[in-house]
């Protein structure tokens, strides 16, 4: 008989603030706010708690599954330029977590059960700190670089930046979509960055990031047509 799956919780951040889109979080996405579809997700994949961190008073006094736990973000975590890691931090240490912790964005609506089960399969192997969502990306990037004054320094091999762009491998960029970590090494570190990243693979398609109206209307499209399938 296959081993039992260990217990995980899901994080979910969200923010009352948004310079592209006010209120995204709980804007109404087919037929449900934003933040649910990020809930349903989690649970339909198996967590068995689900954590989320907000200032958002719609979030804090709403009805939500028994394993949903709230946490009220304090002010000084919910500017728009704080970055994630002291976030998922507090929210980790403040909801008492342990073991496997995914961190799921909210913005990434049409991910799919299935990609946070790949993730967490990866990430049970025990070989990686970090596994995250990636997609594919144009390799052309390689061809890239800083500049150190007028001088050129390029972000890779520097023969990447004179070679044909067909012979250069293959790009990927993280797309946010989730992020499975454990709990106390993150709280010791309160960092995403390791030595032993591990990724899964989204297509394009289920990749898309809700920052302003048309990123809305587009994912909203996309959901309506899978339900009609």
């Amino acid at each position: 008989m296959p081993l039992p799956t260990p217990a995980w919780t899901a994080v979910i951040p969200l923010r009352a603030g948004s310079k592209g889109l006010p209120s995204k979080n709980i804007r109404p996405l087919a037929g449900k706010p934003l933040y649910r579809h990020a809930v349903d997700q989690a649970l339909q994949a198996g967590a068995s708690r689900v954590v989320i961190t907000t200032d958002i008073p719609e979030v804090l006094w709403a009805e939500l599954p028994t394993q949903v736990t709230l946490v009220e973000r304090p002010p000084e975590l919910a500017g728009d330029t704080v970055p994630m890691a002291p976030v998922l931090q507090h929210a980790l240490h403040t909801a008492d977590c342990h073991g496997t912790v995914v961190l799921l964005q909210a913005t990434s609506p049409l991910r799919l059960p299935s990609d946070i089960e790949a993730a967490l399969a990866v990430f049970a192997g025990g070989y990686f700190e970090l596994v995250m969502s990636v997609t594919s990306a144009d390799r052309g990037v390689l061809k890239w670089g800083t500049l150190r004054g007028n001088r050129f320094q390029p972000l890779s091999d520097p023969a990447y930046c004179f070679a044909n762009r067909q012979s250069l491998p293959p790009v990927v960029r993280p797309n946010g979509a989730l992020y499975v970590l454990n709990a106390e090494r993150f709280v010791a570190s309160g960092s995403f960055v390791s030595e032993r990243i591990g990724v899964v693979e989204m297509p394009a398609e289920r990749s898309q990031d809700i920052d302003s109206l048309d990123d809305f209307e587009r994912c909203e499209a996309a959901l309506e047509a899978a339900h009609r399938e």
